[in-house]
């Protein structure tokens, strides 16, 4: 049996990853003071033992103010390259390629932790210590009602921002991260500036579809100049607001033009966010809903896409591949379910019957190998794939 396409290596400039899939940024809001801990060293320690090709951290601050909760990621100052480097090793020497998002809340920084509302922070966050801080974002226009009113970024504001993603780009690059990616989307402050709905500016960076993505494309120039030329850069977007009046996916194909004109290897295409939460449903939800634009963007583009969103079935990620809908694939929150899902999908696709475990961590694979031909004596032919959703 032929190789699935899920399985066959892929290669961005100077890296290679195993396979092609991805486990997606999902923020823990479990950092203290922005550092990374034993927390974050197992949860994305797990997915590099579960067979994932690349395996990408949650969204790191660049500055202190640009984080979402009290307990973000962060990468603004030096001691945090330290735990970060610890997590890029043991990602690198369980077999996958380590990866970093980057970004700045904007508008939707100095909120409560999902657990506690996911909305602005009350007075009983602030009695747990979560208190808030001063917030920007390209116009003076609050989120929603009752959130924190955000100040509009002056031009030398944009300028320090800039050198702030820099200075933290050359910290991703020597904790010894392989992949970063400029984080565009679910309504943070890069996604602001692209949106109509909630960038107003009448200077340079508002204004036309051009002014308004120029920030961001800065951004993404002035990451891609420090950032080692061998390795590649992500850039995720929401491809659409799903809102009247709001960011279009022919926008998004403009922006993926621009971003590859400026170094950019893959777009990551999410949706949504620009209200409410990151998650909060825009468009009608089922299997792979926003496989249609990664497809788009890629065909239009010409550039590498990464596609994401309610992709749970292995065939459903191979068929996404071979159709030609993108190049990587995503698991997020089904990765949460099953941090093997990457090895069970192999299993599921190879239809070997020898050697089943040979992709597994041999601390694993070594006692399940000699479990599995009693279990197939007493399950037969519904091995080798085991889970709620083969």
């Amino acid at each position: 049996m032929s190789q699935p396409r899920l399985f066959t290596p892929i290669t961005l400039r100077g890296v290679t990853a195993r396979n092609r899939l991805i486990i997606s940024p999902m923020c823990q809001y479990s950092a203290e003071g922005g550092m990374a801990s034993d927390w974050h060293l197992v949860h994305l320690g797990k997915f590099a033992q579960g067979g994932a090709g690349i395996v990408m951290t949650e969204a790191a601050a660049v500055v202190a103010e640009g984080r979402i909760t009290h307990g973000d990621l962060g990468i603004w100052t030096d001691a945090q390259v330290a735990p970060l480097a610890r997590i890029a090793t043991f990602l690198r020497n369980n077999g996958a390629v380590p990866a970093i998002q980057l970004a700045h809340a904007g508008r939707k920084a100095s909120m409560q932790r999902p657990w506690y509302g996911n909305a602005a922070l009350t007075a009983d966050d602030h009695a747990r210590g979560d208190t808030p801080w001063p917030i920007v974002a390209p116009s003076p226009i609050p989120m929603d009602e009752g959130w924190l009113m955000p100040h509009e970024l002056g031009i030398e504001e944009l300028a320090a921002l800039r050198d702030h993603w820099r200075a933290a780009t050359l910290r991703a690059a020597a904790a010894g991260f392989e992949v970063l990616e400029v984080h565009c989307a679910h309504g943070y402050l890069l996604h602001e500036f692209l949106s109509p709905l909630s960038n107003r500016r009448t200077d340079g960076y508002g204004g036309d579809l051009a002014g308004r993505m120029r920030f961001p494309l800065e951004i993404i120039a002035a990451v891609r100049d420090v950032w080692p030329d061998n390795r590649p850069l992500f850039v995720r977007i929401s491809a659409v607001d799903g809102i009247d009046g709001g960011w279009t996916l022919e926008d998004s194909v403009a922006f993926a033009r621009e971003a590859k004109a400026r170094g950019v290897d893959v777009i990551d295409c999410s949706s949504g966010g620009l209200m409410g939460s990151a998650t909060a449903a825009r468009l009608p939800r089922g299997y792979g809903f926003q496989v249609p634009f990664a497809a788009e963007i890629r065909k239009q583009a010409g550039i590498a896409t990464m596609a994401v969103g309610l992709i749970l079935h292995p065939q459903q990620a191979e068929d996404i591949l071979a159709e030609g809908h993108a190049d990587i694939v995503a698991v997020g929150r089904e990765a949460l379910f099953d941090p093997n899902w990457p090895l069970h999908a192999e299993l599921a696709l190879s239809g070997r019957s020898e050697g089943v475990f040979d992709a597994w961590p041999r601390q694993y694979g070594w006692w399940l190998e000699r479990r599995e031909p009693g279990l197939r004596r007493l399950d037969g032919p519904a091995l080798p794939f085991r889970t709620a959703r083969g």
